[in-house]
Order: structure tokens, then C-alpha cells, then sequence
């Protein structure tokens, strides 16, 4: 196990990517480094208290889907061990750090610290899996692979949506709100999970074309999740854009009102 860690730790170069895509989404008017930062590790921190409530969450559930073969414990695996435990955690780095910050002034702000807090989160995470599960450089691809192009973008994207949510109600009064949000991004990571989870019982129950893929990757497997996380992260950049539009109309107006008031001076 330790003697993966070097190699592990290049499972943090997908969720600090991810970062600067996320940055570029908000270039016109960036957040200040040091709170991102802030954000980021508290995510990353927030893995620690996670883990040990979805372990006691696992021993009090019906067992593990790896071993159990049953969806049940699928379906509880994903929901009530991973997904709610994990997105709280990014609620309340995002809460703690960032919401009562007078640099959470915009729209776009929930998004962007949303998605730092869950790919704080992911970058943990990641490491986390690359040193305690490959027993070969197979099986360290694999879980590369499809930590990068899935769990990665996921985590972004929900904590993302979540944010959105919150920014949205606190600056238009319409939308879910933060506990909306919150149930959204239960509700997306859940079904990602529950998908990925019943992969090894439908084989064991012999739908062993689930199973086929290339290289170590089941790729028939995870199509299903795939295309939850496109149509999450497809919607975030919808809102995104929509966010960005809002912000810069709002920030318009305020220039509008300040020169007026300046000019109402000078007439005086």
C-alpha cells in the first residue's frame, strides 16, 4: 500500500484541472485565490469525518454490494453511505468558507465554490482509491481512467448544482435554495453510485455483459453513469452561462445607478 503512494498522488492532477476549467468559467470576474484554497482543503478535510460516518452508516445497512449481491444493498450503499454523507460535507465547506464571505457577491460565486469544495473532496478521494485498491498497473489505469473522466467531473458537478442553487435563491429568491440543491446533488451522486454498485451483482446473477469492456475497463458498465454525469455537468454549464449573463447584467445596472449618482452631484 505505501508503495503506491508516489504513484498516487498523480490522482490529484484530474481534480486540480478540473480547477483551473472551473476558473475559466468564471474569468471575468475570478475569486480570490486564497479563498478557493480555503474552500478546497476544507473539502479535501471533509473526507475525514465522511468516511468514518459511511462507515458506521455500512456496518448499521445490509452489507456491501461487492459481497452481498444484492441491489438493496446497492441502492443503500449509494445513497445513505456515499451520497449524502459526501454532499453534506461539501455543503458545509462551501457554508463555513465562502457563504457569509463578502466575496460571494455573484451568482457564477455558487457555482465556483460548489465546484472547489467537491473537487477538494475528489482530489482526497482519488489519491485515497489509487493507493489502497490497485494490486497491478492494470488495474491502477482503470481506476485512473475512470476516476478522471467520471468520479472527478462528478463531484464537480455536483457540489456545482448544489451552489447554483443556493446563489440563486439568495440573489433572485427563486429556485430549490442550498437544501434543494443539496437533495439534486443527492439525488445525481446516489443514481451514479446505485448504477456503478449494481454492476457486480447483475454479474453475479449472471449478466456477465455487463462486465465487458477493454484494457481492465468495464466500459458497458459505465455508460449508464457516463451519461448521468453528462447530462449534470451539460446543465451546470447551461447555468453557468445563465449565471454569468445575470451577473454581468447585474453589475451594469450598478455602474448605470453609480454614474448617475455621480452626475446627479455634479449637476447639483
Amino acid at each position: 500500500m505505501l508503495a503506491n503512494f508516489p504513484w498516487a498522488l498523480l490522482g490529484a492532477v484530474p481534480a486540480l484541472l478540473a480547477m483551473a476549467y472551473v476558473d475559466r468559467l468564471d474569468a471575468k470576474r475570478p475569486e480570490p485565490r486564497q479563498l478557493l484554497r480555503r474552500v478546497a482543503v476544507a473539502g479535501a478535510c471533509s473526507a475525514i469525518p465522511v468516511v468514518l460516518i459511511g462507515h458506521g452508516l455500512r456496518l448499521l445497512g445490509p452489507g456491501d454490494p461487492m459481497a452481498e449481491a444484492s441491489y438493496t444493498a446497492a441502492l443503500y450503499t449509494a445513497f445513505i453511505v456515499a451520497a449524502i454523507p459526501e454532499e453534506a460535507g461539501k455543503m458545509i465547506s462551501m457554508l463555513l468558507f465562502s457563504w457569509y464571505r463578502p466575496e460571494f457577491d455573484e451568482r457564477m460565486d455558487g457555482i465556483v465554490y460548489g465546484a472547489w469544495a467537491g473537487l477538494g473532496f475528489a482530489l482526497i478521494e482519488n489519491v485515497a482509491y489509487l493507493v489502497t485498491i490497485p494490486q497491478s498497473l492494470a488495474d491502477y489505469v482503470a481506476v485512473f481512467v475512470a476516476r478522471a473522466v467520471l468520479a472527478v467531473p462528478g463531484h464537480a458537478t455536483w457540489g456545482g448544482i448544489m451552489g447554483y442553487c443556493a446563489a440563486k435563491r439568495r440573489f433572485d429568491g427563486s429556485g430549490p435554495g442550498l437544501l434543494g440543491g443539496y437533495a439534486l446533488a443527492v439525488a445525481l451522486h446516489g443514481g451514479y453510485d446505485a448504477l456503478l454498485f449494481a454492476t457486480p451483482v447483475a454479474i453475479d446473477r449472471g449478466h456477465v455483459w455487463v462486465g465487458l469492456g477493454f484494457a481492465g475497463i468495464p466500459i458497458v458498465a459505465y455508460l449508464a453513469p457516463a451519461l448521468v454525469i453528462a447530462l449534470g455537468a451539460s446543465t451546470l454549464r447551461r447555468w453557468a452561462a445563465e449565471a454569468v449573463a445575470a451577473d454581468d447584467e447585474a453589475e451594469a445596472y450598478a455602474r448605470r445607478r453609480f454614474l448617475r449618482g455621480v452626475s446627479g452631484r455634479w449637476r447639483r
